[in-house]
């Protein structure tokens, strides 16, 4: 088993329908007002950014998000990451009732030295700040969409 490499999957049930959510997901660059992890992105053409996210644990990770498919009928966006994380992340929102299901898939190996030194008795460690991160996202998210 490789320590370093990671699968995550969260599911955030959200009250606004798939046509208010999916266009906010879409706007990477404005992650940084609503979700509190996500520190810094920085456009660097169309379709890719430099991303910087710290979440309760002491270290930033940095990485390029590059799109792969972006498709507002199937309501996914996804995109490869490339730096502190090697992998990809996707974004898959549906309708539920009156709002929409947004799970949200994310397969990387970590690249950071630090990260893979500590990979076997950090990784429950990891896994928590990862939840902790996912979960102030979606109360992010949450008091956004109420501002829209």
């Amino acid at each position: 088993m490789d320590w370093a490499h990671y699968r995550f999957v969260s599911r955030w049930h959200l009250p606004a329908p798939l046509a208010t959510v999916y266009p906010v997901l879409e706007r990477v660059e404005d992650y940084p007002r609503w979700w509190p992890q996500v520190r810094e992105v920085t456009r660097i053409d169309d379709t890719a950014g430099l991303v910087r996210i710290r979440s309760l644990l002491p270290y930033d990770l940095t990485f390029t998000a590059r799109e792969r498919r972006r498709d507002p009928v199937a309501g996914v966006l996804e995109s490869a990451l490339t730096g502190d994380v090697d992998g990809w992340a996707r974004w898959t929102v549906v309708p539920d009732g009156t709002g929409c299901l947004a799970r949200y898939d994310q397969v990387v190996d970590v690249n950071k030295p630090l990260l893979r030194r500590l990979a076997v008795p950090g990784r429950p460690v990891f896994r928590a700040n990862h939840r902790v991160m996912m979960r102030a996202g979606r109360r992010g998210l949450l008091t956004y969409l109420e501002a829209v």
